[in-house]
Formats: C-alpha cells, sequence, structure tokens
C-alpha cells in the first residue's frame, strides 16, 4: 500500500514539475516574442535613420500637436534664451514633446560649435505655449559650450581625428551617426558623426565663465589659458560612437581591437579620456541609441592621450 502511494506520489510531483517548466517556458516564450516585436518595430539601420520616431518618456501626443501649431512662437523664445542666458546664437533643428512641454534641439551657429536642447512649457489645459519660461537642465548647456570651447582652441588636432576616422570608414565596414541623428535627437555638445565630446572640473568651467564675459573670445585666447590651466584628462571624455555598415554584421572584434591600437598609437590628437563603443547596425529609434548587450566597448581600459 505504501509503495502505490509513493509512486502515485511520485507521478504527482513529476506532472507538477512538468506544468512548471512548461508554464516557465510559456512566459520565456511570451517575452521573447514581445522582444522580438520591440526589435521589429522600433530598430532601424543607422543609415536610414535620421531621428523619425524619437520619443521622450512620457510625451503626451496633445503636447506635441500644441508646439506644432506654435512652432515659430518656440523657435523664437529659444533663440531668444539661448543669446540672453549664453551669449550664443542657435538653429532649431527639433522639437520633441515631453511631459509637461517639449524638447528643443538646437546646433550653435559659427563657433564655439556645440549641440544641445532647451525645453519649453507647455499648459495643456489651456493650449498655450509658456515660451517666457524656457529653462535648461543644470550643466547640459554649460557643458555643450565647453566642449564646443575646447574643441574650438585645439581644432587643428581634432581635425587630425576627424582625418582619421574619415579613412577608417573607408576601409572598414563601419559607419558613424547620419548628421540628422547628432542634430536631431543627440544634444552631444562638440560632436561629429564619429564621436562626441563632454567636459568637466574647474578648469573648464573657468573658460566657460571668460566666454560669457567675453563672447568675442579668440581661438588663442582660449588656447593659451589651455597651456597655462592643466587639467586631469579624465575631465576631457572623448566618446568614439560607430555601427557596423552591414545589416546584418555583428560588432567586429578585430575591427574594434584595430581602432583601440590606433587611437592609442596615434599622435597630435586632441588630449583627453577616449572611451570606444562599437555596435551592430541597427538603432533603437525611440531612444535614439544604438548601445546593445553585444556593444564592444572600452569601459574597463579607456584610452588616455596625454
Amino acid at each position: 500500500m505504501n509503495k502505490i502511494y509513493y509512486i502515485f506520489l511520485s507521478l504527482l510531483l513529476l506532472l507538477g514539475g512538468c506544468d512548471s517548466m512548461g508554464s516557465k517556458n510559456g512566459e520565456e516564450s511570451k517575452n521573447l516574442d514581445e522582444q522580438n516585436t520591440y526589435e521589429k518595430e522600433t530598430f532601424v539601420r543607422i543609415q536610414d535613420y535620421k531621428g523619425e520616431g524619437f520619443e521622450l518618456r512620457g510625451s503626451l501626443k496633445e503636447i506635441g500637436e500644441i508646439a506644432q501649431d506654435n512652432r515659430e512662437e518656440i523657435e523664437k523664445a529659444v533663440q531668444g534664451y539661448f543669446k540672453e542666458n549664453y551669449k550664443s546664437d542657435v538653429t532649431v533643428h527639433n522639437i520633441v514633446s515631453a511631459t509637461d512641454g517639449v524638447s528643443v534641439f538646437v546646433e550653435s551657429v559659427g563657433e564655439p560649435h556645440f549641440y544641445t536642447f532647451a525645453i519649453v512649457p507647455v499648459d495643456v489645459k489651456n493650449k498655450e505655449v509658456e515660451t517666457d519660461s524656457v529653462w535648461s537642465q543644470e550643466g547640459q548647456v554649460e557643458n555643450a559650450i565647453q566642449s564646443g570651447l575646447y574643441a574650438m582652441a585645439f581644432d587643428q588636432k581634432f581635425q587630425k581625428l576627424d582625418e582619421y576616422f574619415n579613412k577608417l570608414v573607408k576601409e572598414y565596414p563601419v559607419v558613424g551617426r547620419p548628421m540628422e541623428v547628432v542634430e536631431n535627437v543627440r544634444a552631444d555638445g562638440f560632436a561629429t558623426p564619429y564621436y562626441y565630446m563632454s567636459t568637466v572640473g574647474d578648469t573648464f568651467e573657468t573658460i566657460l565663465e571668460m566666454y560669457l564675459e567675453n563672447p568675442n573670445l579668440s581661438k588663442e585666447d582660449i588656447m593659451s589659458y589651455f597651456h597655462h590651466n592643466e587639467f586631469d584628462t579624465k575631465y576631457a571624455i572623448i566618446t568614439v560612437y560607430l555601427f557596423m555598415a552591414e545589416a546584418t554584421a555583428e560588432p567586429d572584434s578585430e575591427i574594434f581591437t584595430r581602432i583601440v591600437s590606433d587611437l592609442n598609437e596615434l599622435q597630435g590628437i586632441p588630449r583627453g579620456e577616449y572611451t570606444v563603443l562599437l555596435n551592430d547596425n541597427l538603432v533603437d529609434k525611440r531612444r535614439g541609441i544604438g548601445t546593445k548587450d553585444n556593444t564592444l566597448r572600452t569601459d574597463k581600459g579607456k584610452i588616455i592621450k596625454e
């Protein structure tokens, strides 16, 4: 009798385990299907992406519609905001709805050259754009201008870096971001299709103050300042951001290693700390980024150029 009972109990446990395993596999299959659906709907080739479909968290359709009806006023208000607060003329590239307003992506006119954004609140209830309350996130615009000033002072070094990447994409199946991506959805400070830059620290904050006091600060003045005010290389961060050129290609470790090696050996490029990221060919159009689990990066071995 006991033997029969234990056999029956064992069968119940086995069947229960199978049911549990089936449930688990079903859940995993469901999650995989959802992931595949998301990827099909939102991932596009980087060469085909211009910023379409870009979204900010909590964005409201109504805000986008109100902003579109008042685009001219928004552009004028943002341009005035940058001129008054940052002594910079800007061109508006894109207006993207958010939770309580719109983010306005801009590019500076002339030097210092940079990309950034400002925020314009929108009153959905009254369908009004609050153009007298333009603001920006703390440090966002400041950082962008600082990187532009650094690039302005050492333009020849940045030109050499550009020449390297222009040659690289001709020799290897890799590409950078279309300029429309840089302009419309990234706000990366000083940026090119192949890299972008950010800065921190007192040295850069001081040169920003000098610029705000005198927007006509010359390239020579800025260069002289940096020569007399050393900074730790970790405070000038240059992020190299590349994609594979072929639609189905995985990030190539040999190409990645070659880029890292080249940058380590290359002389005459800007002083700073370099990080290299090599993505596959796809970009998430909603977020405007290509970084994924398969992205190759130098996070644990950054390149230092003195």
